[in-house]
């Protein structure tokens, strides 16, 4: 992973400590990708986090699983994740620790479920997501569950297209950022004989939150993520999805 990526990581972490603000600020985009992420835990089950920041949305699932594991590349991530209080029982039942997604230290089969949250698009190119996507692969049993829940080429090129025809500035991919392309990910699974589906869990609150808001508000009054308009739509997202404008979604593979 490039040094710049590492050190805007890092930054976070100094900058957020253990607030969820650390992985992301859009705290309605992680609600539904954690609410999503959740309906394919296997109850009881050992699960591993791959790119668990500071561990903020893995212990939020922590009470539907038997074990957690959390990595991540950071060291300071990390280090705020193994801040996180906890009962004593909890405690037994998650670790944290430094790792590299295209270099898993762990045994083939070792979980039950792996999931990935917006972490292979820290990848500087495809050769190497493709080794993160093998690594996730490879530690999950067979018969297990993997969760790509990540950010899309193809989605933002749609909203665009709709943010061009009412002349507002096009979305864009962040300098630390390489969105996956989902028929590059279709065709890696379906070379492996994998079984997937795609869950489009955010179309909703995409299309409010980064189109509508801005046609039938006045913008500057309802700034940043965290405003009523985007918990309008959120609350909609949870009850209504697909249409394809969804960046953040994910792939349900059956491993």
């Amino acid at each position: 992973m490039s040094d710049f990526i590492l050190d805007h990581w890092e930054n976070q972490a100094r900058k957020h400590a253990m607030n969820p603000a650390a992985s992301w600020a859009d705290e309605y985009a992680i609600s539904l990708e954690v609410e999503n992420i959740s309906r394919w835990l296997p109850p009881g089950g050992n699960v591993l986090d791959v790119g668990c920041a500071n561990g903020c949305s893995a212990i939020r699932h922590l009470s539907s699983v038997g074990s957690m594991t959390g990595v991540d590349f950071s060291p300071l991530m990390i280090e705020q994740a193994n801040e996180i209080p906890l009962s004593p029982a909890d405690s037994q039942r998650v670790r944290f620790l430094v790792a590299d997604i295209r270099s898993l230290p762990f045994e083939d089969g070792e979980f039950d479920c792996v999931y990935t949250t917006r972490v292979l698009i820290n990848l500087p190119n495809w050769e190497e997501q493709q080794v993160g996507l093998q690594e996730c692969l490879r530690v999950c049993r067979r018969g297990g569950t993997v969760i790509f829940s990540e950010a899309f080429w193809e989605p933002l090129m749609l909203l665009n297209a709709l943010r061009r025809l009412k002349h507002l500035p096009c979305l864009v991919e962040h300098d630390f950022n390489r969105y996956l392309k989902q028929d590059k990910i279709e065709a890696f699974l379906k070379e492996q004989d994998r079984r997937y589906h795609v869950e489009d869990f955010s179309s909703v609150y995409y299309l409010g939150s980064r189109f509508l808001r801005e046609l039938v508000t006045d913008a500057p009054a309802y700034p940043g993520y965290s405003n009523p308009v985007n918990k309008a739509f959120y609350e909609l997202s949870r009850q209504f999805s697909g249409g394809g404008f969804g960046i953040q979604q994910a792939f349900i593979v059956q491993n």
